[in-house]
């Protein structure tokens, strides 16, 4: 069960967040835009109760401006979404949104929709291996620029190995999880709820579990849309809230969402949403966040994923923006 609580005040002031707005700075009136793109994704669960709520919809139509949902398959999706100018709001882990700032993506971290395990390194069920060091020399699936990638690389370096010491096969989460099952990988940094359900499905197992490693559920918004529109922006910032809020009162509609949406069985959305996933604090992002995406960066630096020209250190200092939750969503 979640570990979230959030008072009925706080909440109220969520739901009306769009009028405390006016306090934020450099806020300007919503002139001459009528839509606005909004992702959603299934490592996303109040994403899922945004859209199917309708919540934002509503809320934005009172100032004339339609939402356009368009669903990442991973932070990597999210972030060329957002660097595209697709969406506007993208949901990633805080690695990914660190790495494409270091890039040149114009984004702010501006919340944080969950603090999941979502990611762990997973083998087939009759895998010899037994740790990671059994790794060396063996076929890794990853998608290149997200948290699994990051958990990888991490979990390598924790284990006295090299990005080197592995075969790295970049494929997105769901082709990794069918490459796994079919041997055509030894291992596949996995992503809930594809990675639950290789678990319950096919028997996958678990070879390495860091929660310390998952870098948390970001949202983030184009940082040119948040100077000209912070007014919507907090409007999006509140109703998110409500959704967070949503997802943790409610595990069970939450986990039958998450199944109908991603078409997958109940079981699986049961084993993300119950025993990997929480919500603490407030969607604020603070020190712990910062402390999560930092030690990503030495890794970075090391597999020279980030342009030549990155300002590692400066994104890190700049990526996360926490007044605009603070206004929007507690006065």
């Amino acid at each position: 069960m979640s570990s979230f609580s959030l008072s009925r005040s706080r909440f109220l002031t969520a739901a009306a967040g769009a009028s405390a707005a006016a306090a934020f700075p450099r806020v300007v009136r919503a002139a001459g835009i009528d839509r606005i793109g909004v992702d959603y994704a299934y490592y996303n669960p109040p994403s899922l109760v945004l859209k199917q709520k309708g919540w934002l919809d509503e809320a934005l139509a009172k100032n004339k401006i339609a939402v356009d949902w368009v669903l990442s398959l991973g932070s990597n999706k999210a972030n060329g979404y957002l660097a595209a100018g697709a969406v506007q709001f993208g949901s990633t882990a805080g690695s990914a949104a660190l790495l494409a700032r270091a890039n040149g993506t114009p984004i702010k971290t501006v919340f944080l929709y969950s603090r999941p395990e979502w990611t762990a390194l997973v083998v087939a069920k009759d895998s010899p291996l037994k740790s990671v060091r059994d790794l060396k020399g063996k076929k890794v699936a990853a998608t290149r620029g997200t948290d699994p990638w990051f958990f990888l690389l991490r979990s390598l370096a924790a284990n006295g190995l090299q990005p080197a010491d592995v075969q790295l096969v970049d494929l997105q989460h769901p082709d990794g999880r069918t490459a796994l099952e079919r041997g055509q990988v030894d291992a596949w940094a996995g992503l809930d709820p594809h990675m639950a359900a290789s678990q319950l499905e096919a028997g996958s197992r678990l070879l390495y579990r860091n929660v310390a490693f998952n870098t948390w559920g970001a949202l983030n918004v184009r940082e040119d849309f948040l100077a000209q529109h912070g007014d919507i922006a907090a409007i999006v910032l509140a109703q998110y809230e409500r959704a967070r809020q949503y997802a943790a009162a409610h595990v069970d509609e939450t986990a039958a969402l998450l199944a109908e949406a991603s078409h997958l069985e109940r079981r699986v959305a049961d084993l993300q949403l119950r025993e990997r996933t929480t919500y603490p604090g407030n969607g604020t992002p603070g020190n712990d966040y910062h402390e999560a995406i930092a030690a990503v960066v030495p890794l970075i630096r090391a597999d020279k994923l980030a342009r030549a020209d990155a300002d590692l250190d400066g994104a890190l200092a700049s990526l996360a923006d926490g007044r605009l939750a603070a206004t929007a969503l507690h006065g």
